[in-house]
């Protein structure tokens, strides 16, 4: 990972001119792989909805108790990371090899800067295997497709999608696209989801205005879902407990403040 504040180029899709999630959601974390425009939105997005670094630092802290949930108590041994996002500490691959080193997982993006990073993202156990592939979550099939060059899909696969669907604007297709994915991996494998909300109850009043200045100012677009909405999602999967709740609240301390951000973990019968 580079230390410098910019970001090294690589790709010529990389656009440093407009905010990119990647990015911003990087700056909000406080890594360094983000340039002025991300962090002047990022600034303004906060000041709109002052609780999204929360909500950041929570979904990461989520993904650390889902992956060593999965790995420690329930056996899993592969991962299909979709929307993987920046590296930085503790990333699905460190998580999960670190209990079992035989691991398999496969990171999914198709941000340029992502894949200007990769290489990062390749260094796992010799035991295991840790591997990139370039393609859109609009795509299922793709991703399936190039996946099985490294998972075995007659073995249970948990299938990570932290903070992506909510750029998949249509939600019968972001419904498709779970089906799609969970339809090819066999009983026994894990759905684990993160998405933003609006829901009161949870505090997400300022989803709706930040998002609005977002989608003006940046890129791509995103959306903020119900609780009912996002519960869809997993149709035909049995949730694990706690069931849907705030995401800094899965399996986290009690007391935990609640953050606008939904997250569960399913399993397919």
């Amino acid at each position: 990972m580079s230390e410098s504040h910019t970001p090294p180029s690589g790709s010529a899709r990389l656009n440093t001119g407009v905010a990119h999630n990647a990015r911003v959601w990087n700056y909000w974390i406080g890594g360094k792989d983000n340039y002025d425009v991300d962090q002047r939105v990022g600034d303004h997005v906060a000041s709109i909805n002052p609780v999204v670094r929360d909500i950041a630092r929570a979904d990461r802290d989520f993904l650390g108790r889902a992956v060593t949930y999965l790995t420690a108590e329930r056996g899993v041994r592969q991962f299909l990371d979709i929307g993987t996002g920046l590296p930085t500490a503790d990333n699905t691959h460190e998580i999960a090899q670190r209990i079992a080193p035989d691991a398999r997982i496969v990171y999914v993006d198709n941000d340029p800067i992502v894949l200007v990073h990769a290489r990062t993202l390749l260094t796992g156990t010799r035991e295991g295997a840790t591997a990139y592939i370039d393609a859109d979550v609009h795509d299922p099939d793709a991703i399936l497709e190039r996946a099985a060059g490294t998972l075995d899909v007659t073995r249970p696969v948990a299938v990570m999608m932290l903070g992506i669907l909510n750029f998949v604007l249509d939600t019968d297709k972001a419904r498709e696209i779970v089906r799609r994915i969970m339809a090819a991996v066999p009983s026994g494998s894990f759905l684990v989801l993160t998405h933003p909300t609006y829901d009161p109850e949870v505090g997400g009043e300022l989803q709706v205005p930040a998002m609005e200045f977002w989608n003006e100012n940046a890129t791509p677009p995103i959306t903020a879902r119900s609780a009912a909405d996002i519960t869809a999602f997993f149709e035909g999967l049995d949730l694990v407990e706690p069931g849907l709740v705030s995401c800094s609240q899965w399996r986290a301390t009690s007391g935990t403040a609640a953050v606008p951000q939904y997250g569960a973990v399913a399993v397919k019968p």
